[in-house]
């Protein structure tokens, strides 16, 4: 059998779209490439050693909101009494300034829960209270159902404890695990990857964002070490240390750079403080040295990120894939077609921002839809105009890591030094070099082996 014919017969499936390894760049480009991600990952490394908090300061509990020691605790006991009998008469409430009736009047003359709670861990494990739930209450408990309880060491002794929520962790772990097995059910190695990389993410986060910012660090400044090292660790770890990956890294980098720089302008020009609500205003009680104004722009940055990586990525490959189904395009062409994908990918990912932040402040929108306000006083009131800002300095970023990658991409291929037309011409691949047979040759990332489209020297049509 000849040469050619093993080569086509050996390896049939070797070729694959979008989720094989692409084919490797030449020796010369990866270390144009290298040249320009090395210094940048040194400075992350560099930033997260100086900027590393060492944990979270510590502080005495105030007591207020989730400022508080929690424990554990079970409900015993639910029993129906009248309100009257445990001090618990609902109080009459003014009309709406809409007129309509107040609320909870549907539930009069209903009577209320009494339900004994038994604290489960802690110092005081095993001390029971009670607790009583009025019938206009959203929250009802039944026995045997699991509590978080607040506790105040200052308080009255049949006052320390109070319930401050459900406990949710059984739920939440069984769809965390669902979540997880989706991921490895339909990504295999790759989800097995993704959810490292998450887990990753996630230690970054909290070992060194929060603790960063709690200690006084510039919230700026966090963000971006820590946002930088977030994307190298998710975008290697996932994608592989390829050409194609660095070249999502750079576009993701130089989107973020834009996001931050405009998100700066315009929290400044619309004198947003990011002081809008009261967790924010119990960290800065807490916690004084922290700069709000940057905390708002830090979270600008981070929550961009996410979706900046998935833009980046599916652009950068669509060019890897043009220019392996024909490598004689140019970087005009490749850069046009990819645009044609980009722009469908756009509208999908702006919609879906937008979307996200106004479902996140659906009950804010819903309270100046009650209280009958013009769009143009929502709109610029500071609480929305954050939320505005937020979305449209993100969508813009998206918007425009899609032209910059694709563009960077489309560079990167074209200026790679291998030739794709003659026969017998060298090929530097990631274990050596070897021998191109023609222009529908490709080359196997994973064995350095090349093979034919079609036979007699063409690409098959697809």
């Amino acid at each position: 059998m000849s040469s050619h014919a093993s080569h086509h017969h050996a390896a049939p499936h070797s070729h694959t779209h979008g989720h094989g390894p692409a084919a490797p760049v030449s020796r010369h480009l990866r270390k144009v490439i290298a040249a320009v991600l090395i210094p940048f990952a040194a400075a992350v490394a560099v930033g997260l050693v100086v900027l590393w908090p060492g944990g979270a300061p510590p502080h005495k509990p105030s007591g207020v909101g989730f400022d508080q020691p929690t424990e554990k605790a079970r409900v015993i006991k639910v029993v129906e009494v009248n309100c009257a009998d445990v001090h618990a008469e609902q109080q009459s409430q003014p009309p709406s300034p809409t007129g309509q009736p107040p609320a909870g009047g549907a539930a009069k003359g209903k009577p209320c829960q009494q339900a004994t709670i038994k604290v489960t861990t802690g110092e005081n494990a095993g001390r029971t209270f009670q607790t009583v739930v009025t019938p206009d209450a959203l929250r009802r408990y039944t026995t045997g159902q699991d509590v978080v309880v607040a506790y105040s060491p200052k308080a009255p002794k049949d006052l320390q404890y109070a319930v401050s929520d459900v406990d949710r962790s059984l739920p939440m772990w069984v769809l965390a695990a669902i979540f997880a097995g989706a991921v490895v059910l339909v990504g295999r190695l790759r989800g097995v990857l993704a959810l490292v990389a998450l887990a990753a993410s996630f230690v970054v986060l909290t070992l060194f964002i929060l603790p960063a910012i709690l200690q006084g660090s510039d919230p700026l400044v966090v963000a971006i070490v820590g946002g930088s090292a977030i994307m190298l660790i998710a975008l290697y770890m996932c994608h592989g240390l390829t050409a194609r990956t660095s070249v999502a890294v750079l576009g993701t980098l130089v989107s973020l750079l834009l996001i931050g720089l405009l998100g700066s302008v315009f929290i400044n020009w619309a004198l947003l403080t990011g002081n809008t609500d009261d967790t924010t205003g119990l960290v800065h009680s807490l916690y004084p040295n922290i700069e709000i104004h940057g905390l708002l722009l830090a979270g600008i940055i981070i929550g961009s990120l996410g979706v900046l990586d998935d833009v980046t990525v599916t652009q950068t490959a669509a060019i890897w894939e043009l220019k392996e189904a024909d490598p004689s395009a140019g970087w005009r062409a490749l850069y046009g077609a990819a645009m044609r994908i980009g722009r469908d990918h756009i509208a999908s990912v702006v919609n879906t921002l937008v979307l996200a932040y106004a479902g996140a402040a659906l009950p804010l929108l819903l309270l100046f839809s009650i209280a009958q306000s013009s769009v143009g006083t929502v709109a610029t009131s500071e609480v929305v105009a954050e939320e505005i800002v937020r979305t449209l300095v993100g969508s813009i970023g998206l918007v425009a890591s899609v032209p910059l990658t694709t563009l960077l991409a489309a560079l990167v291929v074209s200026a790679d030094r291998r030739s794709h037309g003659a026969p017998g011409t060298s090929v530097e691949t990631g274990t050596g070099t070897e021998t191109e047979p023609g222009a529908g040759a490709l080359v196997d990332a994973a064995g350095g082996r090349t093979h034919r489209r079609g036979g007699h020297g063409r690409r098959r049509k697809r």
